[in-house]
């Protein structure tokens, strides 16, 4: 099925904003995350940029090939924002193509390709020198839509009770209380 953006989405180049503070990828409350930053496209798309840094190397002097993965994941997981839904990743599958050197910024550029029942299709692509630069790394995913139960039976008590009482936190949440 053609993807569609919620009518409630965010519009085009809105700042989509950390969906957690502790989260790795976007949160700003880890020193050392990737405070991957995205902003809704057109249709059901977002563009992201992150820098790498020195905490960021596997290699000396170039990104962690985890980290690049964890960045695009990051990025295809922001477009469940567009869709309004909660998902997980299922499958990333990741091609490297160019080392990424430290200092970097990656530019990213993801979009949702079908939605089938419960299982969201989607591609990025990570580009070094700029948003029309050489691709440095692409991936393929496929995300599972949950309910928010499945954060609560799996995750630790003390997050979930600090993110349920977090005011940013609730507010996300009840966004999402439209697709029940």
């Amino acid at each position: 099925m053609q993807p569609a953006r919620h009518p409630d989405a965010p519009a085009p180049g809105e700042l989509l904003g950390a969906h957690y503070g502790q989260c790795f990828g976007c949160g700003d409350e880890q020193p050392h995350g990737l405070h991957l930053q995205a902003r809704a496209g057109e249709g059901v798309s977002i563009t992201a940029e992150f820098t790498v840094r020195t905490a960021h190397q596997g290699a000396p002097g170039l990104a962690h090939g985890g980290v690049l993965a964890t960045a695009l994941d990051e990025a295809l997981g922001s477009l469940n924002w567009l869709l309004r839904t909660i998902a997980v990743t299922g499958r990333l599958e990741t091609d490297f193509v160019r080392p990424v050197p430290v200092d970097t910024v990656l530019h990213l550029d993801a979009r949702v390709t079908a939605v089938a029942g419960r299982k969201i299709y989607c591609t990025a692509t990570g580009r070094i020198g700029g948003p029309e630069g050489p691709v440095a790394v692409r991936a393929e995913a496929l995300f599972i839509e949950v309910k928010v139960d499945h954060f609560i039976d799996h995750g630790r008590e003390e997050e979930i009770q600090a993110a349920m009482s977090d005011p940013d936190q609730v507010r996300r949440a009840r966004a999402f209380e439209v697709n029940p």
